[in-house]
């Protein structure tokens, strides 16, 4: 075992340590979790809401202290830790606790078909058994606690794995749900580097497996679970295209792309990492754009009024600072931003930073960015917008800017992602009965939404028959059994010269038949 630091990002302070594992001690984890998540699962679905509301109510008792844990580790300005992270979540527990016991209890099925109708059944969703949360760091709240709370209220334990930079937060979770009341050692977080989440994909103890995080890696979790026959949900990033059409409202869409941009310092899987605006409106819209971000103060995260805070890492920074210099050389223009220093604060900080004259070869615009850089390109039209939108690797969200809905929502049907919003961008990731997910890189499955349940269940399917009849397609086989048969589907389902014929040929086939099935005999 060794330790593992977490120091803030703006200061360099040390704010604590936790004691890391080794690969082979994970097994170890789960099997203590099994042995608790049986009296858990077993608990009625209003029980298990009951909890949800206990651990919402204690983590509004808690609800300073996690956001200035938030700010602190992880660096976002402390107005992002309440409204983008800790509030959304209490959110989701109540959510949970209201929407859960409906979309988890069985589901009955209808039978149409005359010849079913005996039949009884129903869909029941029944926990997987213990399932693993891999937590990326530039949402280490929101991300890993709604997966685990969505995991929880289906009945699961859980075993979480936060991300090496902010593992104070992932202790924090699982005292919050302890606070809740629910079972001792039914979530547990453990720390280390990839190793560790790499046994938590081999380990048959866990059922199933939520990552955040690179395509690179997330690719490696998916190659492991498949290979353990175990499912995976995976959120790999984004390249988000933002579609500025010419009957927008401009200010708004000026408005949306900068909180879009740089909210969390760009650190945004589903943040605005493309513009494309029509050229009629395009100096309206980047004079607004600049204004507007010239206006973001920049500083102590840890004051109310303070919009972007510093890279979570200074490897973070670098990173942007690349990709930014590459579009520079590469012929881009800079209309404000840039790295910035910040007197008193040892952290990195980069200024939001405005991009013109960018192509689509770039760097910048294939490869993302993970900083609070905006770069804007000027198209003909909407369906060169549209193209250019789908011209990427990623597929996690996007949005289109509108007056006019239907030709809103006729864009968003073809454009090629998870999610769309149409004049907003990514905020239901603050609302749990929104699904969350990507198509191509950015990974698969969903989370959150009564899909998120159900990545989080075994769906099952229970069927009852009071054996009153006998199955007529059961053995033995003749040629009453095929004339009936191919008489009943005409009779269903053809057209009406055919279902007449049907009548007069089957007639005497169905009759033979159904006294067969109510003898029950052969």
């Amino acid at each position: 075992m060794g330790r593992l630091e977490s120091r803030n990002p703006a200061t360099g302070e040390l704010l604590g340590t936790v004691e890391t594992i080794e690969p082979a001690d994970v097994a170890g984890v789960v099997a203590e979790i099994a042995e608790v998540q049986p009296f858990w699962a077993q608990l009625g679905l209003a029980d298990r809401a009951r909890y949800m509301k206990r651990t919402a109510a204690a983590l509004v008792e808690q609800m300073d202290e996690v956001a200035d844990l938030l700010t602190r580790e992880q660096g976002k300005p402390i107005t992002e830790s309440y409204t983008m992270e800790v509030v959304p979540t209490i959110d989701l527990l109540n959510w949970c606790a209201e929407e859960g016991p409906r979309i988890l209890r069985d589901e009955p099925i209808r039978f149409p078909q005359i010849y079913l109708k005996t039949k009884r059944s129903h869909f029941t969703y029944e926990p997987i058994g213990v399932v693993g949360v891999i937590a990326p760091w530039n949402y280490p709240w929101s991300i890993p606690f709604g997966e685990v709370a969505i995991a929880l209220m289906a009945g699961n334990g859980v075993i979480l794995k936060p991300a090496s930079l902010t593992p104070l937060l992932g202790e924090r979770i699982q005292r919050v749900f302890e606070a809740g009341g629910l079972p001792e050692g039914l979530v547990r977080t453990v720390h280390g580097g990839g190793v560790i989440g790499e046994a938590i994909c081999e380990d048959p103890g866990v059922g199933k497996v939520f990552f955040t995080g690179s395509v690179e890696v997330g690719r490696r979790v998916g190659e492991v679970c498949a290979r353990n026959l175990k499912g995976s949900v995976l959120e790999l990033g984004g390249k988000d295209p933002q579609i500025v059409c010419a009957d927008a409202d401009i200010e708004n869409a000026a408005s949306g792309c900068v909180w879009g941009g740089f909210a969390n310092a760009g650190q945004t899987c589903s943040g605005i990492e493309r513009t494309y605006v029509v050229e009629s409106v395009a100096d309206e819209f980047l004079a607004s754009v600049r204004r507007r971000t010239e206006r973001l103060r920049v500083g102590d995260p840890m004051q109310w009024d303070t919009e972007i805070g510093p890279m979570v890492s200074a490897e973070q920074a670098d990173l942007v600072t690349e990709l930014v210099d590459d579009a520079l050389a590469r012929g881009a223009e800079r209309l404000t931003g840039g790295p910035r220093e910040v007197e008193g604060f040892s952290g990195r900080f980069i200024a939001p930073t405005v991009l013109a004259g960018v192509e689509d070869d770039m760097r910048i615009m294939r490869e993302e960015i993970f900083g609070p850089v905006v770069p804007i390109i000027v198209v003909g039209s909407e369906e060169e917008a549209l193209a250019r939108a789908n011209d990427s690797n990623f597929g996690l969200g996007a949005s289109v800017w509108t007056k006019d809905r239907a030709k809103g929502e006729r864009m968003a049907r073809r454009i090629q992602s998870g999610m769309v919003w149409i004049n907003d961008h990514s905020y239901s990731h603050g609302a749990a009965q929104c699904s969350w997910g990507g198509v191509k890189d950015s990974g698969l499955g969903r989370s959150h939404s009564k899909f998120g349940f159900y990545e989080c269940t075994n769906i099952k399917l229970v069927s009852w028959e009071p054996g009153l009849t006998r199955n007529f397609w059961w053995q033995p086989y003749d040629r009453t059994l095929g004339d009936a048969v191919r008489a009943t589907a005409r009779l269903l389902y053809g057209r009406n010269g055919g279902r007449a014929r049907a009548l007069r040929e089957g007639a005497g086939p169905l009759a033979r038949l159904g006294a067969r099935i109510l003898r029950k005999g052969g």
